[in-house]
């Protein structure tokens, strides 16, 4: 039987958040074959990292079937806990840092780790308000999320 190959798509993210805990909202666009979705969601206690977070989980929660996926988002915590390695590390000494200390999110990171498992994901930095027009309209939509849970 013959291997389909993966679709390709792409998903633009962005978190925003009032106080740090606060009231915090997230944007994401979908980018698949010509066709865009955007999905948005907040919560009212949260922090900018968790938004950050859910924002890219949403996004590869939404996707039907294990597909090539390349994330843009301008979170540095989101990029680096995977690209360097840090979540998966977190995760094997159960959930604690180099320092010793509780990592942050592990419910979050858990998420995102096994939808790892079922994707091939390339994250890319990009920088957050300069003018990027997917990340800019992430921004509204995270903000939008953000002001409704105030």
């Amino acid at each position: 039987m013959e291997q389909q190959t993966k679709r390709q798509v792409y998903i633009f993210s962005d978190g925003a958040c009032s106080g740090n805990p606060g009231p915090g909202g997230y944007g994401v666009i979908l980018r698949c074959e010509g066709k865009e979705k955007e999905l948005s969601g907040g919560e009212h206690q949260t922090t900018n990292n968790r938004m950050e977070l859910m924002g890219v989980i949403t996004g590869l929660e939404a996707l039907k079937y294990p597909c090539k996926v390349t994330i843009q988002t301008d979170s540095k915590y989101v990029v680096d806990g995977i690209e360097k390695g840090w979540a998966k590390s977190w995760k094997k000494n159960g959930w604690i840092k180099s320092d010793k200390k509780p990592a942050l999110n592990s419910d979050l990171w858990d998420r995102l780790l096994k939808l790892l498992d079922i994707h091939e994901v390339k994250f890319t930095w990009i920088k957050g308000h300069a003018g990027h027009p997917e990340n800019e309209r992430c921004d509204r939509l995270a903000v939008e999320q953000r002001d409704l849970n105030k």
